[in-house]
């Protein structure tokens, strides 16, 4: 988690939301990391999860990645969960919790339901203070920025 957390750190200065993303092969090493690029990439799908995806597919060769892990430091939302699903990951691992759009228990839990033709096995909570306070320090400064430019 904590090569997660740096590439939540490459996120926030470059101005996005600090989220940060890896994926490790079956035998452990890491294959591809992956921070949001919303806004530089114009992509509304460029989130750290799929970023990261992107680039372990690229270098499996793979577009299915069994026996594959991600980690990731804040909940998954549905369309990064979808993605990760689609992929057969075997396990995701999260940081924080996102009461407002993630899916592993705090808005919805996709990977548990057994209708789907994949399951994916979730862990959360892991550094999750850590994960949480990277992003709480990022919008307290976002919030102080846009409060100076509304005096303005």
């Amino acid at each position: 988690m904590e090569l997660a957390l740096q590439q939540a750190e490459l996120a926030a200065q470059q101005g996005e939301v600090p989220v940060g993303a890896l994926v490790v092969d079956p035998a452990g090493r890491v294959i591809a990391t992956g921070f949001n690029r919303t806004i530089t990439d114009h992509d509304p799908t460029a989130h750290a999860e799929v970023v990261a995806l992107r680039a372990a597919a690229q270098h499996a060769q793979n577009y299915r990645l069994p026996g594959y892990s991600l980690y990731v430091t804040l909940e998954p939302c549905a369309m990064c969960m979808g993605a990760m699903m689609h992929a057969r990951l075997a396990r995701v691992v999260f940081g924080a919790h996102d009461p407002k759009t993630g899916v592993c228990g705090s808005v919805l839990n996709l990977p548990s339901h057994t209708q789907l033709n994949h399951q994916t096995e979730v862990a959360g909570g892991v550094h999750a203070e850590a994960c949480g306070q990277i992003l709480r320090q990022f919008f307290k400064i976002r919030r102080t920025k846009e409060a100076e430019y509304d005096k303005s």
